[in-house]
Formats: structure tokens, sequence, C-alpha cells
């Protein structure tokens, strides 16, 4: 009788499809819930993008002070904000050489191509101090490059990284670097020497 129910059982393939489903549904839901976590922080980093850009242009050209810049850029972004606190950050620099970067050593003292007293560097921000950035905080004035940065926070929709172990938060940054108009003579940077 056992041997009989054996032979019925392996002829038997009635529930083979949804046994069959149950080996390639939880794969399958992981993959697509992947795919929407990967096209909503997509989609986010496109429109942090593209209003980042508007506003870089519109200051570079005059139209928004640096506290307008952030007004528009929160105003922008607010339906994504009340989920994902944004961060902005504006530097001014006076080349684009110059763009994180440290301010440049005019005259050099042993050892070379490093800071040290007695050198003589650019104090691009007027400062008084060499720094290892050299740029400004804020918008700079005419001719200067400015470099924008734009940072959200958000969870994500579908924290499949929590059941892993992981932090379900994510970051999403963007940057530009635009020049401001001519509209004036560019201050230059002046040598200091220590």
């Amino acid at each position: 009788m056992l041997r009989q129910f054996r032979a019925r059982l392996r002829e038997d393939s009635r529930g083979a499809a949804a046994v069959e489903f149950a080996f390639v549904a939880l794969p399958l839901v992981g993959i697509i819930l992947a795919l929407f976590d990967f096209g909503y922080r997509q989609y986010l980093g496109s429109v942090i993008e593209g209003t980042l850009h508007r506003a870089a242009r519109m200051s570079a050209i005059g139209n928004l002070s640096a506290n307008k810049v952030d007004e528009y850029i929160q105003s922008q972004l607010v339906g994504f904000s009340k989920n994902a606190p944004i961060e902005i950050e504006k530097k001014s620099y006076y080349e684009y050489s110059g763009v994180g970067k440290p301010e440049k050593i005019k005259q050099d003292t042993d050892p070379l191509g490093v800071y040290n007293v007695g050198d003589c560097y650019e104090d691009v921000n007027g400062n008084g101090v060499y720094d290892t950035v050299a740029g400004r905080t804020g918008l700079g004035g005419s001719d200067d490059v400015v470099y924008y940065k734009v940072t959200a926070t958000y969870h994500q929709l579908m924290p499949l990284v929590k059941l892993f172990g992981f932090s379900g938060e994510e970051k999403v940054t963007r940057s530009t670097v635009l020049r401001n108009q001519p509209y004036a003579a560019q201050t230059i940077p002046t040598v200091k020497c220590t």
C-alpha cells in the first residue's frame, strides 16, 4: 500500500506549478521592490539636479541672492523635503581649477609641494590663514566660480536592506559648477606670506 501511494505521488503533477511559483516568487518580488527603490532614487536625483541647475543659472546671472537660492531649492523640493531633509552647500572660487583644492602656494620652501611656515600663498577667501579647501562660503562676486551641492537624505521606500541589518536611510547628492556673470571686476586674491 505504501508502495502504491509513493508511485501515485510520483506520477501526480497537479501541484507542481504552485511549488515552482513558490521558488520563483520570493526572488521575483525582491527584484521588483529593488527596482522600485532604484527608480525612486533616480527620480529624486533627477528632480534635485534639474532644480539645482535652474537655481544656479538664476544665481549666476544675478537674479537670486544666496538666501533666495536656498528658498528656491527648498520650495521646488517641498514634496520631498517632508520625508527627506535637504542640505544646500554653496562655495565660491576664483577659478575653475581651484574648486575643491587647497589655496595655491606661490613661493614654496622645503619641503616642496606642502604648505609650511615661510611659504607664500593666494589667500582666496581673505581669512589670513592657509586653507586646504580654498573656497569662500556663499555665491562670491563677479566672475567667480560657484560650486553648488544639494544632498537629500531619505528613508528607502522598500527597505529591503533592513532585512540584512543595514540602514534604510539613503542619500542622494547632486552638484554643479557655474561662473557668475562678469558684471564687474573680479576680486583678485591677495598673496600672503607667513
